[in-house]
């Protein structure tokens, strides 16, 4: 996973699996970068995940509850077709601005 910050918007770019072993220091470590940096805008490029269970709607669950304290907002981008389909159907996009990509 690789955090960049610039200005008021963190990006973090997601990598490889994201299950129930990887969610937790996934979540610690952007929960940390939020809390440094305090964006107006959260993007989570999902450009680099190759699997994704249900503990990754909780990742992004957990992030939007976290944002909305401060009135930040959350995107996903570059979302694989499937991980999209599931986002979709999970109702995250009632929740964040969903940039599909390839």
């Amino acid at each position: 996973m690789k955090i960049n910050s610039t200005g008021e918007v963190l990006t973090v770019y997601l990598e490889g699996e994201i299950d129930h072993h990887s969610a937790k220091s996934i979540r610690e470590e952007i929960d940390t970068a939020v809390e440094f940096n305090m964006p107006s805008l959260l993007i989570l490029d999902f450009s680099g995940v190759t699997f994704m269970d249900s503990s990754g709607i909780g990742l992004v669950m957990g992030r939007f509850k976290t944002l909305q304290k401060s009135g930040a907002k959350l995107n996903l981008s570059n979302l694989p077709p499937n991980i999209y389909k599931v986002m979709k159907l999970a109702g995250i996009d009632r929740l964040a601005n969903i940039d599909k990509g390839a």
